[in-house]
């Protein structure tokens, strides 16, 4: 096993589970022979789902776990005392060696919680942020933080600009990512207390390309490769993106489908139309990854459905690859 990229798979976690995330998990190993997955979770539920498919049995193999974290479930008492959890149960591979990735899409908090308590950051990092990639209009850009660290201060910041850039240069091949913080302007004297702050040490990179501020409404032209702000912040900015493109797609739909003009003009344009709407969601790109992590913890959304999941587990083969963690390690040295 010791050329597989090896994913240990929360099959319990998420709205949809156990049969999306299994789908999912099948769809990424027919899809690449490198991946083998451990599907962790209730086993009489997780082999009736497997019984629906053809794929590689020697590639998989069923842990059983007889617990469910949900996600109202406080994350640290949740982690601590549901020890059999098919959460925990999965992180625990990743921690043991067993596995090389921990997916699930559960709950943020005991994922975060279990990322850190459970895995362990690596030596030097001080907050692993939540990095999901955001689409833009000529292409993407990884958010820092997302979710992980509503709290933060100038040098988690800097930390997350420096794994961000490594992370968008060897992980989706941009050769010198722009990296910019997040602001009320674009002058170096604006912005709270936090981004006055980190402003300067950011500018004192030279392992990074620093741009500058960045305003939100430029997020989605693509002005910036990483993008670096609080958790607060980051999460209001990420779940605004995801609602604004829900109401985009929708309204759309609602004007093509209007009168008969309407109609035959959408199927004109409808091939087209359905790539570009495409563009705008994020999940064809996998989970946000927990950077700084020990190993590789990814996050689903909890909504995630099987083409979210196998994207995930495709996205951790190139982290194996590329030893991410290594360089992460290297930088911070």
């Amino acid at each position: 096993m010791e050329n597989y990229c090896k994913v240990a798979l929360d099959a319990m976690g998420g709205d949809n589970a156990p049969g999306e995330i299994v789908k999912g998990a099948i769809e990424a190993l027919n899809a690449n022979s490198s991946i083998f997955t451990y599907l962790v979770g209730k086993e009489d539920s997780i082999n009736e789902e497997l019984s629906k498919y053809t794929y590689d049995k020697k590639r998989v193999e069923v842990i059983n776990a007889t617990e469910i974290i949900e996600t109202g479930d406080p994350p640290v008492m949740a982690v601590r005392r549901k020890k059999d959890s098919s959460l925990v149960k999965a992180m625990y591979l990743v921690k043991e060696g067993q596995a090389d990735a921990f997916i699930s899409a559960g709950s943020s908090g005991a994922i975060i919680v279990g990322g850190q308590t459970i895995i362990g950051r690596i030596p030097g990092v001080e907050r692993p942020p939540l990095a999901p990639v955001i689409p833009t209009r000529t292409g993407f850009s990884l958010l820092v933080d997302s979710g992980g660290n509503v709290d933060a201060r100038s040098s988690f910041l800097v930390q997350w600009a420096k794994m961000g850039s490594i992370y968008m240069r060897d992980i989706h091949g941009i050769p010198n990512p722009r990296v910019a913080i997040v602001n009320v302007g674009l002058e170096e004297e604006k912005g709270n207390s936090l981004v006055k702050e980190t402003y300067p040490l950011l500018k004192e990179c030279s392992d990074i390309n620093f741009i500058g501020s960045i305003e939100a409404r430029e997020i989605p032209s693509g002005a910036a490769d990483v993008i670096v702000c609080d958790a607060f912040v980051g999460n209001v900015i990420l779940k605004l993106y995801e609602g604004t493109a829900a109401t985009l797609i929708g309204l759309v739909k609602q004007t093509m489908m209007k009168n008969i003009k309407t109609k035959i003009g959408a199927l004109l344009i409808k091939k087209d139309l359905k790539k570009d709407l495409k563009s705008l969601d994020a999940k064809q790109y996998g989970g946000a990854p927990l950077i700084g992590i020990n190993g590789l913890v990814v996050k689903a959304h909890g909504s995630a459905k099987a083409n979210e999941i196998r994207n995930s587990i495709l996205q951790c083969i190139k982290f194996k690859e590329e030893n991410i963690n290594d360089k992460i390690k290297a930088s911070l040295s």
